[in-house]
């Protein structure tokens, strides 16, 4: 069935623009040391990325959901590049941070079936230490944490830092009109201390250190837009922000529910990362800022660092796109193709070569 999904949308003029999402020669990143540190140093590499695998691999990998347009991003990445590369790619998601069960089902799964190697989109950092079986395979940590000795690659950013440049966004903003009372500050930064969130929202509190903002409220809840509705609609009847800073989809439901209460003007939004929506937030002046990790090319390279690996590449320790800080009224909509997946694309859950 989902060759048969791979095979229509093939048809339906998609796979032409996985081709095109792969021309460039080398992408600027950034390694970072110490592995899964908070506070980590950055040097900046070009890498040099794969035109061609010297045997079909077959990788497995293993996300939290596709549910929002940050994993659908790394769907396309993904699917790119094994496309590109004539390699096997299968892809299962666990439906849910809240679903750890699952995700290590898909994991055994992954490890008994004849797969080279795993890409791990972990829903929690400890997923590893739940696992009772052995690992013999080469698993890469795409996006999410892994804590656990076995795990020397990741592919990603740091969470802490796309925290700190969406909380440094609002101090500076502040600072520019010192105001006469606190600000208030409303987190809504998706699942708790799962996903990244936990970082994000240390980064937050660091880069507001010293400033009259205050948060004045912390809601979770999982990446779903009628949830953030109701988180939103609690958080506004208790008291009214000035600033709501939240995951992408928060940021979305926020949109609506501010216009819905006439609240547009009064609250400013800022999203921890990039969505089509909030791309046209920016655009449009309804959203002030957003942290921006190139999703895209963050699944592209996590395929293409595998293979290297399979081909005797040694491990390439955190390594991931620099983060760029966008701002309202100072974006292109046309210049996001290794941030966002185009708007025709639905998830992919199998390559397969002939």
């Amino acid at each position: 069935m989902c060759r048969l999904i791979y095979m229509l949308i093939a048809g339906l003029g998609i796979l032409p623009l996985l081709a095109e999402a792969t021309s460039d020669s080398s992408w600027t990143l950034q390694q970072r040391t110490p592995f899964n540190a908070k506070i980590q140093t950055v040097k900046s590499i070009q890498y040099n990325q794969l035109t061609s695998a010297k045997k079909p691999w077959r990788i497995c990998a293993l996300v939290p959901h596709l549910k929002d347009a940050y994993w659908i991003g790394i769907d396309y990445g993904l699917v790119s590049k094994a496309s590109q590369l004539g390699i096997n790619l299968e892809l299962f998601e666990a439906g849910s941070y809240y679903r750890k069960e699952q995700q290590l089902k898909q994991l055994e799964y992954c490890l008994n079936q004849p797969f080279d190697a795993i890409l791990l989109g972990a829903v929690a950092p400890n997923l590893l230490d739940r696992y009772p079986g052995q690992i013999n395979k080469p698993i890469i940590a795409l996006v999410n944490r892994l804590d656990n000795p076995i795990i020397t690659t990741r592919v990603g950013v740091n969470w802490y830092q796309m925290g700190w440049e969406a909380g440094h966004f609002i101090a500076k903003s502040v600072k520019k009109s010192p105001p006469s009372s606190p600000v208030k500050l409303a987190l809504l930064t998706g699942p708790e201390s799962v996903g990244g969130s936990d970082w994000v929202e240390l980064g937050i509190q660091d880069a507001i250190t010293n400033s009259p903002i205050v948060v004045s409220s912390i809601r979770h809840t999982d990446n779903n837009r009628d949830l953030y509705r109701d988180q939103l609609h609690n958080l506004l009847n208790d008291h009214i922000p000035d600033y709501i800073l939240g995951s992408a989809v928060a940021i979305e439901a926020a949109i609506g529910t501010l216009q819905h209460k006439q609240l547009t003007g009064q609250v400013k939004l800022v999203s921890s990362y990039l969505s089509p929506a909030t791309l046209r937030g920016l655009h449009r002046n309804k959203v002030a800022f957003s942290s921006d990790d190139q999703v895209v090319l963050q699944g592209k390279l996590a395929i293409d660092i595998m293979v290297k690996l399979l081909e005797g590449a040694q491990s390439f320790g955190d390594i991931g796109p620099q983060i760029q800080a966008l701002e309202q009224g100072k974006v292109q909509l046309d210049m996001f193709n290794n941030s966002l997946a185009p708007a025709n694309f639905y998830p992919i859950y199998r390559v397969t070569q002939n």
